[in-house]
């Protein structure tokens, strides 16, 4: 994607922790020259000197066989908050814009087995149930339930190149930037607020 030097991040640590909060991710492959999309919960993890992407599609979603090809390449989209953000807000009369977070990731993709995506669906459930006041786990879930893993396919993708852009108003000056937090704060829009925390954050 096209990033202008001023919201370019090249720190893999901060654009891991941005994956993290930001895990439903969109899956870009092409079938027939044919661009093809998949919103889809993933998760990120390291493997020796790699860092994989890994997930899962229903079976009856023709996408997952286009991840069959080892050549194959696959760009994953991860979007944060965003906000418009008006001239009015400036010192001084510019152009508006739109401020956000976005994160591209390319790489190569392989189907699980279906161990492999076991453990993978273990990890998931850890993650986002232990949120709930009684959680449901791997360990806890009936014969019929975990048989229902036949209706879904699970697939990693190989890290190769990543690209984050976060447009944070970081060309503008302290109090525009200030200025542009406030708007932001007192919008009723959740992205608008959500976007504020992150800038002051960001500070």
């Amino acid at each position: 994607m096209f990033i202008p030097k001023h919201f370019k991040v090249t720190d893999f640590e901060d654009i891991r922790e941005f994956i993290q909060r930001n895990s439903f991710g969109t899956i870009i492959t092409t079938e027939e020259g044919k661009p093809i999309a998949t919103h889809v919960p993933l998760e990120l993890y390291k493997q020796g000197d790699d860092y994989f992407i890994t997930g899962h599609m229903a079976y009856a979603n023709p996408q997952w066989r286009t991840l069959e090809d080892e050549n194959e390449n696959v760009l994953i989209m991860y979007q944060g908050s965003h906000a418009y953000i008006s001239s009015s807000w400036y010192e001084s009369e510019d152009v508006p814009t739109w401020n956000y977070q976005s994160v591209h990731i390319y790489g190569t993709a392989s189907i699980m087995n279906e161990h492999e995506l076991q453990e993978d669906l273990k990890l998931l459930l850890q993650k986002y149930e232990q949120q709930c006041e009684d959680p449901v786990l791997w360990e806890n879930l009936s014969s019929q339930t975990k048989k229902q893993i036949k209706g879904i396919v699970g697939f990693k993708i190989k890290v190769q190149e990543v690209q984050a852009a976060y447009k944070l108003s970081q060309n503008r000056n302290r109090k525009d930037y200030q200025n542009i937090i406030d708007h932001l704060s007192e919008e009723k829009d959740l992205q608008a607020k959500n976007l504020a925390e992150v800038m002051k954050n960001r500070e």
